[in-house]
């Protein structure tokens, strides 16, 4: 499963004919605005966060997610590409989110925009979206919900990511009700993943992940579910098989009052 293609790569399929595909500029709209992917179309990921993990909340999430994936031109038979202004949250978040759909066609831009301008143009003009009917199927074993995380605690087997900032992680940055990080979770931060614009190579990744092994489950979280998501991508090229998110994170755990935290 490649979940991660350069510039490149990314410009061979443009250029291919009949290539039925689908490229997503996940940045804000006044970025987007200024200059993106030839043929790009554009859906702020960041707009679309999910806090509530019970059985209602992560109903009431397929339903919003399908509406929204399909309202892009999400289909069985494209290949998706989401991009960001490097390897980032935003970009990573849409491929967890296709691979939760059981929707394998899917990729991100390693680099973003700013591996891209490097070799390629850009343009300025809207494209619009085509609609389509989007029926993919929830994939259970890569979302974590608060449950998840209460009985992981409890597993030996099981690593509880934390990909926020070390500040957020020992409470002396505070964004929600309480401030820490949940009991046993061990702390990576997301943006040292990257080198510049992309991913450090594999070989640097392994050595930072080296600690997590390789048949345990590791759910990642961070405070929304897209720095998280980041980590979730870079552990699934590591070629860790049993990788969850956890969709609500610190903007859930950290806001109630019946979940432990630790500082």
């Amino acid at each position: 499963m490649k979940l991660v293609i350069s510039a490149d790569e990314l410009h061979s399929l443009i250029e291919k004919k009949g290539m039925n595909l689908l490229i997503v500029d996940a940045r804000p709209y006044a970025e987007y605005a200024q200059g993106h992917i030839p043929g790009a179309v554009n859906i702020d990921l960041m707009q679309f966060h999910w806090i509530d993990t019970s059985q209602e909340g992560i109903r009431q999430f397929n339903r919003q997610s399908k509406m929204l994936l399909s309202n892009i031109g999400v289909s069985k038979n494209r290949f998706v590409v989401f991009y960001d202004n490097v390897s980032g949250p935003s970009a990573a978040r849409g491929v967890w989110l296709l691979l939760y759909f059981s929707h394998s066609k899917v990729a991100m831009l390693d680099g973003g925009l700013e591996g891209w301008k490097a070799k390629y143009g850009t343009e300025t003009k809207t494209n619009p979206f085509r609609h389509a009917k989007f029926e993919g199927r929830p994939d259970p074993k890569i979302l974590a919900d608060y449950k998840t995380i209460r009985s992981a605690m409890k597993n030996k087997r099981t690593v509880i990511l934390d990909a926020r900032s070390k500040e957020e992680y020992d409470g002396t940055a505070v964004r929600a009700a309480r401030a820490g990080h949940i009991p046993k979770a061990v702390n990576i931060d997301w943006n040292d993943n990257v080198h510049g614009p992309q991913f450090k190579d594999s070989e640097e990744l392994a050595q930072m992940y080296s600690k997590m092994p390789k048949d345990a489950e590791i759910i990642t979280y961070c405070q929304g579910g897209y720095r998280a998501a980041n980590s979730f991508v870079v552990l699934k090229m590591l070629g860790y098989e049993n990788v969850r998110m956890y969709l609500g994170s610190w903007g859930e755990w950290g806001n109630r009052q019946d979940l432990p935290v630790s500082k």
